[in-house]
C-alpha cells in the first residue's frame, strides 16, 4: 500500500531519532512517501497533494496541530476524488484526537498498532465538526475539527501558550496550569459576552466560555482526562458546555464537572451542557479568540457550527 508520511520536526515530544525509527518501521510495511513540514498551513498543502496523488493513506506524526491540517487539506479538495484514510502517530503535548481514537500515547507503541490494523484492514469512518467563522472586519474562514474547538477562555490559554513557545518555552501540564491561572485572573477574560443560539430554542445570552466537542475527552493534563461532556462520541453529533459565569464559585463547580467527567445534565444558572448537536451559532458583543484542534485562530465575532458524520476514514486500532 502506497502512504504519505507527514512529519512536524518542532512538534513537541517528537525527536530525531523517534522519526528515524518510525519512518524505517513503515518503510518496511509501505511503499512510503515521506515529507517533513517546514511552516504552518505546510500539511494542508501536503492533504491537498494527497487527494490528488490518490494516496490511499496519510500517517501524520506530530500534534493535533498537524493533524488539522492534513484533514482540512483533505476535505476542501477535489471532491471528485476519494479522500485517504488518516492515522496518527502522537508527537504533540496533547495527541486528543490519538487517544480519542484509542490508539497508544507512545508514538513506537501506536506505529505498531497502525500497522497492525492496517494489515487486517482495520478502518472506520467517523464525524466532523465544522466552524464557519467571521471576523470583525467581515472576513470569514472555515475549519474541520475531529476532537474540540473553544471560544473565550479556553482558546486565550492556547493563544498564551502558543507565544511562550515562540519564546522557546515548552508546553507541559504545569506550564498549561499556570498559564490557565494567569489568564483567568485577567478581568478581560471574564467579560467576555457571547450568544450561543440553536435552532428551535431560546438562545442563551452573555456565556462567558463555549467548549464545542466532537469527540471524548475534551483534553488531559498529564495523563488525566479532563471532560465537560463525556457522552461526546465520533458517533454522534457536536456535544457543547457553556460556561455563563466565571466567578470562583461557578468556575469551581464548572472544574469540578469537567475533572470529574460528570455525564449528569445539567443547565443551571452558572454552565450549561448539549449532547448530539446538529448545528448551532454564537455571536459575540466584541471579538473573542477561538480555538480549533488546540490552534489560535485568532477572533472572530460569529461561529456557525455544524456536525458531519461519516466524514473521514481513520485507522481502527484492533
Amino acid at each position: 500500500m502506497r502512504a504519505l508520511l507527514v512529519v512536524n520536526p518542532n512538534a513537541t515530544s517528537t525527536s530525531p531519532r523517534v522519526i528515524d525509527v518510525i519512518v524505517r518501521a513503515l518503510s518496511h510495511e509501505f511503499d512510503l512517501e515521506v515529507t517533513m513540514t517546514t511552516h504552518k498551513g505546510h500539511a494542508h498543502s501536503i492533504g491537498e497533494y494527497a487527494v490528488e496523488a490518490e494516496i490511499p493513506l496519510v500517517i501524520t506524526l506530530g500534534g493535533d496541530g498537524v493533524v488539522n491540517e492534513v484533514v482540512n487539506g483533505i476535505m476542501w479538495t477535489n471532491p471528485a476524488k476519494s479522500k485517504p484514510a488518516i492515522a496518527p502517530i502522537p508527537g504533540g503535548s496533547g495527541n486528543v484526537f490519538v487517544r480519542a481514537l484509542g490508539l497508544p500515547v507512545d508514538p513506537v507503541e501506536a506505529t505498531g498498532a497502525i500497522m497492525q490494523s492496517c494489515r487486517a484492514d482495520q478502518f472506520r469512518t467517523i464525524s466532523l465538526g465544522l466552524a464557519v467563522a467571521t471576523r470583525g472586519n467581515g472576513e470569514t474562514f472555515s475549519r474541520y475539527f475531529g476532537a474540540n474547538s473553544g471560544i473565550g477562555l479556553d482558546a486565550t490559554i492556547i493563544a498564551a501558550m502558543d507565544q511562550d513557545r515562540k519564546m522557546g518555552v515548552s508546553a507541559s501540564p504545569l506550564r498549561y496550569l499556570g498559564t490557565t491561572a494567569r489568564e483567568y485572573l485577567r478581568r478581560s477574560n471574564r467579560r467576555a459576552s457571547i450568544q450561543v443560539s440553536r435552532p428551535g430554542n431560546p438562545a442563551i445570552d452573555h456565556a462567558r466560555v463555549v467548549l464545542v466537542q466532537n469527540s471524548s475527552p475534551w483534553t488531559f493534563f498529564g495523563s488525566w482526562a479532563l471532560d465537560p461532556n463525556p457522552a461526546a462520541s465520533f458517533a454522534t453529533g457536536l456535544d457543547v458546555f457553556i460556561v455563563r459565569k466565571l466567578d470562583p464559585i461557578s468556575t469551581a463547580r464548572a472544574a469540578r464537572r469537567i475533572i470529574t467527567r460528570s455525564r449528569r445534565k445539567v443547565s443551571a444558572n452558572a454552565y450549561t451542557s448539549w449532547h448530539d448537536q446538529n448545528a448551532f451559532s454564537i455571536a459575540a458583543h466584541c471579538e473573542v479568540l477561538i480555538q480549533i484542534d488546540g490552534e489560535a485562530l485568532g477572533h472572530v465575532s460569529q461561529v456557525q457550527f455544524s456536525h458531519h458524520a461519516d466524514a473521514l476514514t481513520v485507522v481502527d486500532p484492533l
